[in-house]
C-alpha cells in the first residue's frame, strides 16, 4: 500500500535511525501465485547467544519471504543488528552471526509487495532514542499508516523508508517516552489499524504482539533454556522446542529476559477474529500448527471437501507440486471411500534447481520456465483422463500452461479442481495477491475461467466448505480476497462486519 510523503518538523524524540544497508532498490518481477510478505521470530534465552537460534528459525520461515533477512540482538548493554538482501543463507556469514551478541533477539524474512525491493525497508527495523533501543519485525499491513506517518512527521519524526513498519516503530518509540512498555504498546495498538503480528525488542526484553483480529499467525514455544515467538510452529520445531499455544488476537506476550518464562496481557478483544484462511490453503508450511490446526491435515480436509462438492470421474488424480499435494491426497482418499477407483499419482515432476520462475525478464521466458520447472510423466498421463489439483488460481498463467502441458503429453481430458474459492479481489493485509485487473476470476465466471485455461472442467471449493474444514465460521475468517469484503476499514472497499477505524488526532489513547 502506498505511503504518504514524510513531512518535516522541528523536534522529534527519535534521535537516530539505524539501517545497516544503503538505499539501492530493484523492481520486482511478476509471480503467478500469491506471495507472503514476511515471517517474524523472537527469542529470549538463559545463558547463550540468540543469533544462531534466530538464524535457524529464519531458515524454517524462509518460505514466508525470500528477498531480505535480518537479525537484531541485545547483550544487556547495546543492540546489534545485521540486515541484508537475499536468502537467509546468503545474508549471514559466520562472522556476522558472531557479531550478534546477546541472549535476546528478533529476526525477520521479507518478501516485498509492489513498489520495489528496497533495502531501506528490510527488517528488523531499529530505532535508537533516549529511552533505549528498539527493534521491530512486522508481518502484515496497516491500513492507516499514511495518517499516522503524516501526524508523526508533523511532530518532527524523520522517516527513512516508505514502509508501515517504520510507522509502528516511531509511534511505539514516542509512547515509550511517556509510558511503560505495556501501556506504550496498548497506546500504539489503539492507533494502528490493519493486520500485524510483531516481534519487538526493547533493550533486552522481547515481546510478541498480534492484532486484535488475529489476521496473521503468531505462536509461542518453549525451549530447554528459554522461549520463542514465531510466525509458525515449524520454527519452534527447528529449535527442538515445544509449541505452547498461539498468541491470541489482541494479546501482548512479554518474554522474561533470562528465558525463565513469559507474561501475557490481553490488551484488546473483538467479538470475532479474522484469521487469514489462505495461511492454511497456501502460505504456511504443511508441518506447522496454526490456530490449533495442523496445516497438512487442514489441506487434506479441504481436498476431501473438494471431492464431496465437485468430484469428477477420471483415471488419475495428480497434484501440482508441491502446492496441491495434500489437497490431492485428501481428494483421492475421499474418492476411494466412495469406491470411485481413482488412482493417485505424481504425474508432474518438479525440477528443484530451476529457481523462482518470476526472475525471468520476459513473458516468453516465464512461460518457458514452467516447462523447465515441471515435466509430465507421459506413462501416467497418455491416453487417460486426468484431474489436476492445486490450491489456487491467481492470474491463471501457470494453470493454462499446465493444462496444455498435460494435453501435449497425451491426456484425453484434463479436469481442474481447486482447493480454495475463486480469488476475485486483492489482499490488503500483507500478501502480494495481484490487482483486480490481473486476477483471472475477478470479472469472469467459472465457465469463462475454464475456457481461458483450456480445461475440460473446472471447480473451486466453496467458502462454506473452507470454513467447515478449518472448524471455523465465516465470521471468524478473513475472506476478503474471495468475497471482496474485508474485516478492516479499507478506503474504497466494503467491510464484512462492523468496523471502527481509529481516529488519528495526536491525542494519547486512554490506558
Amino acid at each position: 500500500m502506498p505511503q504518504g510523503d514524510p513531512g518535516e518538523g522541528t523536534s522529534a524524540p527519535v534521535t537516530s535511525l539505524t539501517e545497516p544497508l544503503g538505499d539501492g532498490s530493484r523492481e520486482p518481477t511478476p509471480v503467478d501465485g500469491p506471495t507472503e510478505k514476511c515471517g517474524v521470530v523472537g527469542v529470549s534465552l538463559a545463558d547463550r547467544d540468540a543469533a544462531r537460534p534466530l538464524y535457524y528459525s529464519l531458515y524454517a520461515l524462509q518460505h514466508r519471504g525470500q528477498d531480505s533477512a535480518g537479525i537484531a540482538t541485545h547483550d544487556g548493554f547495546q543492540q546489534h543488528s545485521h540486515v541484508e538482501m537475499g536468502l537467509v543463507g546468503d545474508a549471514f556469514t559466520q562472522s556476522d552471526l558472531d557479531s550478534l551478541a546477546g541472549s535476546a533477539g528478533i529476526g525477520h524474512v521479507r518478501y516485498p509487495t509492489a513498489g520495489g525491493v528496497n533495502a531501506c525497508c528490510a527488517q528488523p527495523f531499529s530505532v535508537s532514542f533516549k529511552s533505549g533501543a528498539l527493534g521491530l519485525a512486522h508481518n502484515g499491513n496497516l491500513v492507516n499508516a499514511d495518517e499516522i506517518r503524516d501526524e508523526l512527521a508533523g511532530a518532527g519524526h524523520a522517516f527513512t523508508s516508505q514502509g508501515d513498519t517504520e510507522v509502528i516503530a516511531h509511534d511505539l518509540a514516542r509512547n515509550l517516552l511517556e509510558s511503560d512498555l505495556i501501556r506504550a504498546v496498548k497506546r500504539t495498538m489503539s492507533r494502528i489499524h490493519g493486520s500485524y503480528s510483531l516481534t519487538v525488542m526493547h533493550d533486552d526484553t522481547v515481546i510478541g504482539v498480534r492484532d486484535p483480529q488475529g489476521n496473521r499467525p503468531l505462536c509461542i514455544g518453549e525451549l530447554d533454556d528459554g522461549y520463542v515467538i514465531a510466525s509458525e510452529s515449524a520454527a519452534i520445531d527447528t529449535l527442538d522446542g515445544e509449541l505452547v499455544r498461539d498468541v491470541r488476537p489482541g494479546e501482548l506476550v512479554v518474554l522474561e529476559p533470562d528465558g525463565s518464562g513469559f507474561d501475557s496481557y490481553r490488551l484488546f478483544e473483538k467479538d470475532n477474529s479474522a484469521h487469514c484462511f489462505f495461511e492454511h490453503v497456501y502460505f504456511a508450511r504443511p508441518d506447522s500448527v496454526i490456530d490449533d490446526t495442523l496445516v497438512y491435515e487442514a489441506r487434506r480436509d479441504l481436498g476431501r471437501a473438494l471431492w464431496e462438492e465437485a468430484g469428477v470421474d477420471s483415471d488419475v488424480v495428480m497434484p501440482v507440486p508441491d502446492s496441491g499435494r495434500a489437497f490431492a491426497s485428501g481428494y483421492a482418499d475421499a474418492a476411494a471411500e466412495d469406491d470411485a477407483g481413482v488412482e493417485f499419482a505424481e504425474g508432474l515432476m518438479k525440477n528443484r534447481y530451476v529457481g523462482r520462475t518470476f526472475i525471468m525478464p520476459t513473458q516468453d521466458e516465464r512461460e518457458r520456465a514452467v516447462r523447465l520447472k515441471l515435466n509430465p510423466i507421459r506413462s501416467t498421463v497418455e491416453g487417460r483422463t486426468v484431474t489436476l489439483i492445486d490450491d489456487s488460481i491467481v492470474r491463471g498463467t501457470t494453470s493454462t500452461q499446465l493444462v496444455q502441458l498435460l494435453r501435449d503429453a497425451g491426456a484425453e481430458e484434463v479436469h481442474v479442481r481447486i482447493g480454495a474459492p475463486a480469488i476475485i479481489a486483492p489482499c490488503y493485509m500483507g500478501i502480494d495477491m495481484a490487482t483486480r485487473e490481473e486476477l483471472i476470476a475477478a470479472d469472469r465466471s467459472v465457465e469463462e475461467v475454464r475456457e481461458e485455461i483450456g480445461a475440460d472442467s473446472l471447480s473451486y471449493l466453496s467458502i462454506d466448505a473452507v470454513a467447515g474444514a478449518l472448524e471455523s465460521t465465516r465470521a471468524d475468517l478473513c475472506l476478503g480476497c474471495v468475497t471482496g469484503e474485508y474485516p478492516y476499514d479499507i478506503d474504497g472497499e466494503p467491510t464484512d462486519r462492523e468496523v471502527e477505524r481509529p481516529v488519528v488526532d495526536g491525542a494519547p489513547a486512554d490506558d
